[in-house]
Protein backbone atom coordinates (compact mmCIF):
# COMPACT_ATOMS: atom_id res chain seq x y z
CA UNK A 1 0.00 0.00 0.00
CA UNK A 2 1.29 3.07 -0.91
CA UNK A 3 0.68 6.46 1.09
CA UNK A 4 -2.79 8.68 0.51
CA UNK A 5 -1.66 12.33 0.28
CA UNK A 6 -4.79 13.88 1.45
CA UNK A 7 -4.33 12.60 4.49
CA UNK A 8 -2.16 13.53 7.70
CA UNK A 9 1.06 11.71 7.75
CA UNK A 10 1.96 9.58 10.59
CA UNK A 11 5.77 8.68 12.17
CA UNK A 12 5.42 5.92 14.34
CA UNK A 13 8.37 7.10 16.69
CA UNK A 14 10.25 4.63 18.69
CA UNK A 15 11.56 5.50 21.75
CA UNK A 16 9.70 8.90 22.07
CA UNK A 17 9.41 9.81 26.26
CA UNK A 18 12.31 11.81 26.52
CA UNK A 19 15.59 13.65 25.02
CA UNK A 20 15.98 13.56 21.43
CA UNK A 21 12.40 11.40 20.87
CA UNK A 22 9.98 13.66 22.53
CA UNK A 23 11.43 16.33 20.70
CA UNK A 24 11.22 15.01 17.45
CA UNK A 25 7.06 14.09 18.40
CA UNK A 26 6.76 17.28 19.31
CA UNK A 27 8.35 18.95 15.99
CA UNK A 28 6.30 16.56 14.19
CA UNK A 29 3.30 18.09 15.58
CA UNK A 30 4.53 21.07 14.64
CA UNK A 31 4.42 20.28 10.93
CA UNK A 32 1.15 19.04 11.24
CA UNK A 33 1.89 15.14 11.76
CA UNK A 34 0.07 12.64 13.40
CA UNK A 35 2.57 10.83 15.86
CA UNK A 36 2.19 7.17 17.30
CA UNK A 37 4.87 7.07 20.15
CA UNK A 38 6.17 4.47 22.32
CA UNK A 39 7.23 4.84 26.48
CA UNK A 40 8.72 1.86 28.24
CA UNK A 41 7.03 1.19 31.44
CA UNK A 42 3.88 2.86 32.91
CA UNK A 43 5.05 6.30 34.38
CA UNK A 44 3.93 9.90 33.03
CA UNK A 45 6.47 11.33 30.30
CA UNK A 46 6.17 14.42 28.54
CA UNK A 47 5.21 12.14 25.22
CA UNK A 48 1.77 11.88 27.75
CA UNK A 49 1.90 15.61 28.11
CA UNK A 50 2.07 16.10 24.06
CA UNK A 51 -0.92 13.57 24.03
CA UNK A 52 -3.15 15.88 26.06
CA UNK A 53 -2.18 19.27 24.06
CA UNK A 54 -2.40 17.47 20.78
CA UNK A 55 -6.25 15.85 21.73
CA UNK A 56 -6.27 12.82 18.76
CA UNK A 57 -3.06 13.38 17.34
CA UNK A 58 -0.57 11.78 19.22
CA UNK A 59 -1.23 7.57 20.08
CA UNK A 60 0.74 6.57 23.40
CA UNK A 61 1.91 3.16 23.29
CA UNK A 62 4.28 0.56 25.54
CA UNK A 63 7.38 -0.85 24.00
CA UNK A 64 10.58 -1.87 25.43
CA UNK A 65 12.56 -3.01 22.16
CA UNK A 66 14.82 -5.25 24.31
CA UNK A 67 11.60 -7.66 24.80
CA UNK A 68 11.10 -9.81 21.44
CA UNK A 69 7.24 -10.26 22.21
CA UNK A 70 6.91 -6.86 22.78
CA UNK A 71 7.42 -5.59 19.55
CA UNK A 72 5.10 -8.46 18.26
CA UNK A 73 2.38 -7.51 20.32
CA UNK A 74 2.33 -3.44 18.88
CA UNK A 75 2.89 -4.63 15.72
CA UNK A 76 -0.55 -6.47 16.50
CA UNK A 77 -2.24 -3.75 18.26
CA UNK A 78 -1.54 -1.66 15.14
CA UNK A 79 -2.03 -3.96 12.77
CA UNK A 80 -4.71 -1.69 10.93
CA UNK A 81 -2.66 1.31 11.02
CA UNK A 82 0.00 2.14 8.07
CA UNK A 83 2.51 5.20 8.77
CA UNK A 84 4.72 7.20 6.46
CA UNK A 85 7.70 7.00 8.63
CA UNK A 86 9.10 4.46 10.94
CA UNK A 87 11.90 5.72 13.15
CA UNK A 88 13.84 3.60 16.04
CA UNK A 89 15.26 5.84 18.53
CA UNK A 90 16.31 3.85 21.08
CA UNK A 91 19.97 3.56 22.43
CA UNK A 92 22.55 3.61 25.46
CA UNK A 93 25.95 3.76 26.34
CA UNK A 94 28.35 1.81 29.01
CA UNK A 95 28.76 3.32 32.22
CA UNK A 96 32.57 4.08 31.73
CA UNK A 97 32.83 5.67 28.44
CA UNK A 98 36.32 5.98 28.96
CA UNK A 99 37.03 2.72 29.33
CA UNK A 100 38.91 0.58 26.45
CA UNK A 101 36.72 -1.78 24.52
CA UNK A 102 39.33 -4.58 26.63
CA UNK A 103 38.23 -3.08 29.64
CA UNK A 104 34.50 -3.14 29.52
CA UNK A 105 32.77 -6.22 31.36
CA UNK A 106 31.03 -8.83 29.25
CA UNK A 107 28.06 -7.78 30.84
CA UNK A 108 27.90 -4.18 29.66
CA UNK A 109 29.22 -4.91 26.08
CA UNK A 110 26.44 -6.80 25.68
CA UNK A 111 23.63 -4.41 27.32
CA UNK A 112 24.88 -1.94 24.76
CA UNK A 113 24.65 -4.35 21.98
CA UNK A 114 22.02 -5.53 22.57
CA UNK A 115 20.27 -2.33 23.17
CA UNK A 116 21.78 -0.34 20.21
CA UNK A 117 21.93 -2.96 17.42
CA UNK A 118 19.99 -6.12 17.71
CA UNK A 119 16.93 -4.52 19.72
CA UNK A 120 16.63 -1.79 17.05
CA UNK A 121 17.09 -4.40 14.08
CA UNK A 122 14.46 -5.99 15.70
CA UNK A 123 12.23 -3.51 16.07
CA UNK A 124 12.74 -2.58 12.27
CA UNK A 125 11.89 -6.02 10.73
CA UNK A 126 9.50 -6.26 13.45
CA UNK A 127 7.24 -3.32 12.64
CA UNK A 128 8.41 -2.79 9.04
CA UNK A 129 4.84 -4.31 7.24
CA UNK A 130 3.53 -0.89 9.12
CA UNK A 131 5.00 1.39 6.85
CA UNK A 132 3.76 2.16 3.21
CA UNK A 133 5.58 0.65 0.28
CA UNK A 134 6.49 4.60 -0.63
CA UNK A 135 7.66 5.56 3.16
CA UNK A 136 10.70 6.05 5.16
CA UNK A 137 12.32 3.41 7.89
CA UNK A 138 14.81 5.56 9.95
CA UNK A 139 17.25 4.72 12.93
CA UNK A 140 19.25 7.06 15.12
CA UNK A 141 22.63 6.26 14.18
CA UNK A 142 25.83 8.43 15.53
CA UNK A 143 28.23 10.38 13.91
CA UNK A 144 30.43 7.75 15.98
CA UNK A 145 29.38 4.97 14.67
CA UNK A 146 31.72 5.86 11.37
CA UNK A 147 34.80 3.97 10.91
CA UNK A 148 36.04 6.46 8.69
CA UNK A 149 35.61 9.68 10.96
CA UNK A 150 37.04 7.65 13.41
CA UNK A 151 40.26 9.50 14.37
CA UNK A 152 40.29 10.52 17.97
CA UNK A 153 39.20 7.33 19.20
CA UNK A 154 37.41 7.02 22.75
CA UNK A 155 33.85 5.76 23.23
CA UNK A 156 34.72 2.38 22.19
CA UNK A 157 31.44 0.42 23.10
CA UNK A 158 28.86 3.18 22.12
CA UNK A 159 31.27 3.37 18.29
CA UNK A 160 31.29 -0.30 18.39
CA UNK A 161 27.56 -0.55 18.81
CA UNK A 162 26.64 2.35 15.99
CA UNK A 163 29.31 0.64 13.51
CA UNK A 164 27.23 -2.61 14.21
CA UNK A 165 23.78 -1.06 13.43
CA UNK A 166 25.29 1.09 10.37
CA UNK A 167 25.93 -2.41 8.87
CA UNK A 168 23.24 -4.58 9.90
CA UNK A 169 21.16 -1.61 8.31
CA UNK A 170 23.29 -1.59 5.52
CA UNK A 171 22.39 -5.68 5.32
CA UNK A 172 18.95 -4.41 5.51
CA UNK A 173 18.69 -2.53 2.90
CA UNK A 174 20.59 -5.27 0.47
CA UNK A 175 17.95 -7.49 1.11
CA UNK A 176 15.24 -5.06 -0.05
CA UNK A 177 16.82 -3.67 -2.56
CA UNK A 178 14.21 -2.56 -5.75
CA UNK A 179 11.46 -1.51 -3.30
CA UNK A 180 10.60 1.99 -2.94
CA UNK A 181 10.88 2.44 0.57
CA UNK A 182 13.48 5.56 1.61
CA UNK A 183 16.48 4.35 4.51
CA UNK A 184 17.98 6.54 6.80
CA UNK A 185 20.88 6.06 9.44
CA UNK A 186 20.56 9.55 11.22
CA UNK A 187 23.56 10.57 13.01
CA UNK A 188 22.73 14.27 15.11
CA UNK A 189 25.60 15.60 16.25
CA UNK A 190 26.81 15.71 19.76
CA UNK A 191 23.69 16.73 21.87
CA UNK A 192 22.91 17.85 25.73
CA UNK A 193 20.51 14.85 26.60
CA UNK A 194 20.46 12.35 29.28
CA UNK A 195 23.00 9.94 27.35
CA UNK A 196 25.14 12.77 25.59
CA UNK A 197 25.85 14.81 28.64
CA UNK A 198 26.54 18.23 30.21
CA UNK A 199 29.66 19.25 27.74
CA UNK A 200 27.28 18.13 24.34
CA UNK A 201 27.58 21.06 22.14
CA UNK A 202 24.82 20.93 20.62
CA UNK A 203 21.32 22.38 22.81
CA UNK A 204 18.23 19.74 21.35
CA UNK A 205 17.04 22.66 19.50
CA UNK A 206 20.09 22.93 17.56
CA UNK A 207 19.44 19.46 16.34
CA UNK A 208 16.17 18.14 16.35
CA UNK A 209 14.06 20.29 14.19
CA UNK A 210 16.97 19.27 11.49
CA UNK A 211 17.05 15.83 11.82
CA UNK A 212 13.20 15.84 11.10
CA UNK A 213 13.45 17.86 7.68
CA UNK A 214 15.97 15.92 7.00
CA UNK A 215 13.96 12.59 7.60
CA UNK A 216 11.04 14.08 5.51
CA UNK A 217 13.12 15.27 2.58
CA UNK A 218 14.37 11.57 2.24
CA UNK A 219 10.42 10.56 1.20
CA UNK A 220 10.67 9.50 -2.16
CA UNK A 221 13.76 8.26 -2.40
CA UNK A 222 14.55 4.43 -1.70
CA UNK A 223 17.54 3.13 -0.73
CA UNK A 224 19.65 3.58 2.47
CA UNK A 225 21.79 6.80 3.12
CA UNK A 226 23.60 8.14 6.18
CA UNK A 227 23.21 11.48 7.19
CA UNK A 228 24.04 14.37 9.48
CA UNK A 229 21.35 16.28 10.70
CA UNK A 230 22.18 19.08 8.03
CA UNK A 231 21.22 16.44 5.39
CA UNK A 232 25.32 15.56 4.54
CA UNK A 233 26.35 12.52 3.51
CA UNK A 234 28.27 10.45 7.06
CA UNK A 235 31.47 8.33 5.73
CA UNK A 236 30.87 4.99 6.30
Amino acid sequence: MTSATNEPKTILLVGASRGLGEAMAASFLEKDWNVVGTVRGDARTRLHDLANDHEGRVTVEHLDITEPGQIAALRERLSDRRVDILFVNAGTANHRQDETIAETSTEEFIRVMVTNALSVMRAVEGLQDLVHADGTIGVMSSGQGSIGNNTNGGHEVYRGSKAALNQYMRSYAARHAGGQRAMVLMAPGWVRTELGGPAAPLGIEDSVPHVVDVLIAQQGRPGLRYLDRNGNTVPW
